[in-house]
C-alpha cells in the first residue's frame, strides 16, 4: 500500500484545518467544505441586433422597490420552457447616442434540457421551507430589529478590497465593480420596465475618492470629512428582456443591468459565480456594501445570514434602505482550485417582497442570484464571446 508522504503544512485539508486555528472563528467558516462537481457554463447564441426607436426617456428613478409574490410566481423558474428563457434572456442594448438594439439569443440545443432551472427546495405544509426561520411580518420593513448596519470610514477601508469595488450610479444606486470596464446594478436603477428612467440619458458611475487621497489640492475645510466622488460616463448599458415589458412578480428574477464605462479604471474588482445554494456559502452568509439614502455620502455595509432560496432569488433579512438596490451580493465560495474560500458576486440586491405562502405573509429583502444561465449571459455582455465565459 503506498503511503501520502505529503508534509503536513502541504496538504490541503491539514492547511485549511490549520488556517481555522490561527484565525478568529468569525473570519472562516472552519468546517470543510462540500465540494459541488465542477460547473458546465450554458452557451448562448446570440443573433444580429436589431435597432429600435430611440428612448423617451420619460420614467422615474425608483430607489424603494418593492413587490409581492405568491406560490405561483415563487416557483414559475422551474416550470419555464426553454422557449421562455431563451425570451427573458434577449437583452437590449443602450448607447451614449440614445440609440438602442434588442438582442435576441438562442439556447444552445444540446444544453437547453440540462440547464434548466433547479427546482426549488419545497415548503412545508406550515409554509416554511426547511432551513427557514419562519418569520413574521415585521413593523418596520428593510430593517430588521436593532440596525445591523456599519459605515466605512477611512482612507484605509474605503480603498481597500472589497469595500473599493462599490461606486455609486448617478441616478441614485450602487453598483459593483466586476471588470475594468463594466459595472453591475439593478435594472430598475436605469429603466422602469417600460421605459428608461430620465438620468439614464447621461448615465454616470461615480468612484470614492478620500479627501486625504488629493494631494495639493484646495478644498473647503468640512467637519463630517466625507469622500469625494469621481464621476465616470457610461458608453452603453445592457437589460435583460425578463425585465423590459415583463410581469412585476417574474421581472424582479431579472433586475439587474450591466454597465460598460467609457474607459477602465485602475481598482480591483470582483469576480463573478454562478450562485451556489447557501449550503454551500461560508457560513451560509452572503455580504454587500451600498449607499443607503438615509446616510448620504456614506458606504454602508451589512451581513447577514440567507433565510430562503427560490430558483431565482435569495431571501434574507439584511438590513437595506432605498439607494443600496444594485449592490454586488458576494459571499465568500469554495474555490477548489485554488483551495480556499474566495469572494465572489453571486447576485444583485434588488429591494423588498412580500411573499404569501400557503396562508402566511413574511416579508423579506431580496437579491436577484445569478443561475447559470444568468451567469452565461452576463459574462457574454463582458467578453463578447462564450469562449472566455467557460474560463470563469
Amino acid at each position: 500500500m503506498a503511503l501520502d508522504h505529503t508534509p503536513m503544512s502541504s496538504h490541503p485539508c491539514c492547511s485549511f484545518l490549520l488556517v481555522c486555528l490561527l484565525l478568529p472563528l468569525s473570519w472562516v467558516s472552519c468546517v470543510l467544505p462540500h465540494q459541488p462537481a465542477a460547473l458546465h457554463i450554458p452557451s448562448l447564441v446570440a443573433h444580429t441586433p436589431l435597432p429600435l426607436v430611440r428612448s423617451r426617456f420619460s420614467a422615474q428613478a425608483q430607489l424603494d422597490f418593492t413587490t409581492h409574490c405568491n406560490a405561483s410566481c415563487f416557483h414559475r423558474g422551474e416550470q419555464a420552457r426553454p422557449e421562455e428563457l431563451a425570451e427573458q434572456l434577449a437583452f437590449e442594448t443602450l448607447y451614449s447616442n440614445g440609440s438602442r438594439t434588442l438582442t435576441a439569443v438562442d439556447l444552445d440545443e444540446d444544453e437547453e434540457a440540462e440547464w434548466r432551472p433547479e427546482p426549488a427546495v419545497p415548503f412545508l405544509a406550515t409554509g416554511r421551507r426547511r432551513g427557514s426561520t419562519g418569520r413574521r411580518r415585521r413593523q418596520k420593513r428593510q430593517i430588521y430589529g436593532a440596525d445591523g448596519r456599519f459605515n466605512i470610514r477611512g482612507d484605509h477601508f474605503l480603498l481597500d478590497y472589497p469595500f473599493s469595488t462599490a461606486v455609486r450610479i448617478s441616478t441614485g444606486c450602487t453598483g459593483v465593480l466586476v471588470s475594468q470596464r463594466h459595472v453591475l446594478t439593478a435594472a430598475h436603477c436605469v429603466h422602469d420596465g417600460k421605459d428608461y428612467v430620465k438620468g439614464a440619458r447621461k448615465l454616470r458611475v461615480g468612484f470614492l475618492i478620500p479627501p486625504s487621497s488629493l494631494v495639493n489640492v484646495t478644498l473647503p475645510s468640512t467637519p463630517s470629512k466625507k469622500p469625494l466622488v469621481r464621476w465616470v460616463r457610461v458608453k452603453r448599458t445592457r437589460v435583460p428582456k425578463g425585465w423590459i415589458q415583463g410581469p412585476l412578480e417574474v421581472s424582479m428574477d431579472y433586475d439587474y443591468a450591466l454597465l460598460e464605462l467609457r474607459w477602465p479604471h485602475r481598482r480591483p474588482f470582483m469576480r463573478m459565480a454562478v450562485a451556489p445554494s447557501a449550503q454551500d456559502l461560508a457560513g451560509k452568509r452572503i455580504h454587500f456594501s451600498g449607499f443607503d439614502s438615509d446616510r448620504p455620502g456614506e458606504l454602508v455595509y451589512r451581513f447577514c445570514p440567507v433565510e430562503d432560496e427560490s430558483n431565482d432569488l435569495i431571501y434574507q433579512h439584511c438590513d437595506a434602505r432605498p439607494g443600496a438596490s444594485g449592490s454586488g451580493v458576494y459571499g465568500r465560495v469554495w474555490d477548489n482550485s485554488l483551495e480556499r474560500w474566495e469572494r465572489k458576486v453571486i447576485g444583485i440586491f434588488s429591494g423588498h417582497q412580500w411573499l404569501e405562502i400557503d396562508g402566511e405573509n413574511r416579508d423579506y429583502n431580496v437579491a436577484v442570484r445569478f443561475t447559470p444561465l444568468k451567469f452565461a449571459q452576463i459574462c457574454y455582455w463582458v467578453h463578447g464571446n462564450q469562449v472566455d465565459c467557460s474560463k470563469d
